[in-house]
């Protein structure tokens, strides 16, 4: 792998239908929609939006974007001590 090579933020965007309004809890994971893997908060986000314009008539249908970069490298993110 090259140094110069762009450091990947991987995104995941995925979604389905919630219990309630009050909580990210979904109805029935063997129906939660794995929309993509992103390499990018950009182009995830685009793909968020897309499939929350989609099912915008369903009040209990979320979709995500899980930054998937943090969970892998959590002190990528970290802010400095103080």
């Amino acid at each position: 792998m090259s140094d110069s090579a762009p450091n990947q933020l991987l995104h995941l965007v995925l979604g389905g239908e919630l219990t309630d309004l009050e909580h990210n809890t979904f109805r029935d994971l063997s129906q939660v929609e794995i929309v993509g893997l992103f390499p990018n908060y950009a182009t995830a986000y685009t793909a968020w939006k897309a499939k929350a314009q989609q099912t915008v008539d369903n009040a209990h249908m979320r979709y995500f974007i899980v930054h998937l970069h943090r969970l892998l490298d959590p002190g990528q993110d970290a802010k400095p001590a103080r």
